[in-house]
């Protein structure tokens, strides 16, 4: 998210409660029919997080249940688990039986509107799958983490109650500004979107970047001791350069020996390939890194660990980039490129009623890491639902970033504003993706996938 335009009085929790089916939902009014719009889905359940503005959802399995973690943007409302009005932060919900969600807790977060205050961002953790979560007092590994981006801060949680849950450690206090951050779980590598400019008055503090939002990387393998990396950007944002600087990182995949990191939203994108073994450990490079790689990092340092670039068109962004690897493409099966890497690019939407330019969204072959290209793109027409009249926003957001083998090679989940959430294909990516299903939220409000 780059900006805040809309809020909805309720919002449809969509991770966990969406089933493909052919029905029509039944759990929501919308202007036109008394019923919500649906197209090969079926809503099967709902909660209005106390009308809370939603942004970022996960669902993280625990202890048998299955826990959604809900990030939310800036405002307050009333806690009815406490009878307090709270500032919004970060919502706990039982989606273990999709049909009755229960909220468990909500975290309160920092003051402020939109997204200069709650906490819109949430990763979750095993301490089974932490290398040294065993340390936190833990030799069981039986504690379950939260990773949450206030609009000032990263925090770490232990969730291991998701109805108490308690504050284990601050990972970086005292910023302006955050955004989407990754966690990795097997390694306990967190990558984490910080303002740069304002890193001098941070907590832990680092010489000041160029750009509001870079990445510093901590290893947060035992959550309670935290251990600095690096920090980390584009060419031109580092501390010192002068001349052109690039547009701002909004967040990044982990997959593999790789990380996707995508800069920009609806405006001069930058989808960005980087060697995970290199940003990690500059030693691997081919020229020695800087003595101060960590926090003053040079061009060679930078450019060291990337191992491909694609600069979008200025009315394009690149908010999520979701990869799909060893993909095969069926009309390809004789040939020796019957098998593809790819990237899901996502732009994001601004502007109410289409006043801003439309985004879609793409996909990029990334086959060959150092020339990437996009192949096929995937589009809601605004006629099929009247959307630009709606009202909100109506055009991309992001897509979901799961790996699991459910969905995996086989759907991608996109969000799409006012138009709701849209499901495209795989298996049509050297041409345009079509959309097998859909299903749109009240109109004026966001579901999320």
């Amino acid at each position: 998210m780059t900006r805040f335009l809309v809020r909805c009085a309720s919002l449809a929790i969509a991770i966990a409660v969406l089933v493909v089916g052919a029905r029509r939902a039944d759990a929501r009014d919308d202007d036109d029919d008394g019923r919500a719009e649906s197209r090969n889905m079926r809503l099967v359940g709902f909660h209005d997080l106390q009308a809370r503005s939603a942004y970022q959802p996960i669902v993280h399995e625990q202890g048998g249940r299955s826990i959604a973690y809900i990030g939310h943007h800036g405002g307050e409302a009333l806690n009815t688990l406490n009878n307090t009005v709270e500032k919004n932060g970060t919502s706990i919900v039982d989606v273990t039986n999709p049909r009755r969600p229960k909220l468990l807790f909500h975290i309160p977060g920092p003051s402020g509107a939109g997204e200069a205050g709650g906490a819109q961002m949430v990763r979750a953790c095993s301490a089974k799958e932490l290398p040294k979560a065993d340390l936190n007092a833990d030799p069981g590994r039986n504690k379950q983490y939260l990773l949450r981006a206030t609009a000032s801060s990263h925090e770490v949680f232990d969730v291991t109650n998701p109805s108490k849950p308690t504050l284990v450690k601050t990972v970086v206090a005292n910023l302006p500004n955050t955004h989407k951050s990754w966690w990795q779980c097997d390694s306990g590598i967190a990558y984490l979107v910080s303002d740069g400019t304002g890193l001098a008055t941070a907590t832990p503090s680092f010489p000041n970047w160029r750009t509001t939002r870079m990445t510093q990387i901590f290893d947060l393998s035992n959550p309670a001791d935290p251990k600095f990396i690096r920090n980390y950007g584009l060419v031109g944002q580092q501390p010192g350069a002068t001349g052109a600087n690039p547009t701002g990182v909004h967040g990044m995949i982990e997959l593999g020996d790789r990380l996707y990191f995508g800069h920009g939203t609806g405006s001069n994108g930058i989808m960005q390939l980087v060697d995970r073994t290199k940003l990690l450990d500059p030693s691997k490079c081919a020229t020695p890194p800087s003595a101060n790689f960590r926090t003053n990092p040079t061009e060679a340092d930078l450019l060291c660990p990337q191992l491909g670039r694609l600069d979008t068109s200025p009315t394009m962004g690149a908010h999520t980039t979701f990869p799909v690897i060893q993909q095969p493409v069926p009309d390809f099966a004789a040939s020796p490129n019957r098998v593809r890497d790819f990237v899901v690019l996502v732009n994001e939407a601004g502007g109410n009623k289409c006043s801003d330019n439309r985004q879609m969204v793409y996909v990029v072959d990334i086959t060959t890491p150092s020339k990437p290209m996009g192949i096929a793109n995937h589009h809601v027409p605004a006629a099929s639902g009247n959307f630009c009249a709606r009202g909100g926003r109506f055009g991309s957001h992001s897509s979901n970033e799961s790996f699991t083998s459910v969905f995996y090679g086989k759907l991608v989940f996109a969000s799409w504003f006012n138009a709701g959430v849209s499901r495209p294909t795989t298996s049509r990516w050297t041409g345009a993706a079509s959309s097998t299903s859909s299903t749109a939220p009240t109109p004026g409000c966001t579901s999320w996938v």
